[in-house]
């Protein structure tokens, strides 16, 4: 599901207009990535936790050259899945 499907998805199923759905979808998207940016994490009960994870400068190396090179240190987003998503991954 891409994010027009999910446009349409809420669209159909909350009864909104496509404007109001893309302005809700786009909404909780911006205060999502506003949040990790500020290094709060934001925790959704029974869907799952988005955290900012800090990964530290280190060495790596070039797998062509086999060159020893330095890699920056870089925040990436982690997710976590709820207990709530985790079981109905299990139901079929």
């Amino acid at each position: 599901m891409n994010k027009a499907q999910l446009i349409g998805a809420l669209v159909n199923n909350a009864k909104l207009s496509r404007r109001d759905a893309d302005v809700a979808v786009n909404t909780i998207f911006d205060i999502i990535v506003d949040q990790l940016r500020q290094g709060e994490k934001v925790q959704i009960v029974g869907f799952g936790c988005f955290t900012v994870r800090n990964r530290p400068a280190r060495k790596g190396r070039n797998p062509a050259t086999n060159e020893s090179i330095d890699i920056e240190a870089t925040r990436s987003v982690a997710f976590k899945p709820g207990k709530s998503l985790k079981d109905a991954m299990e139901q079929k």
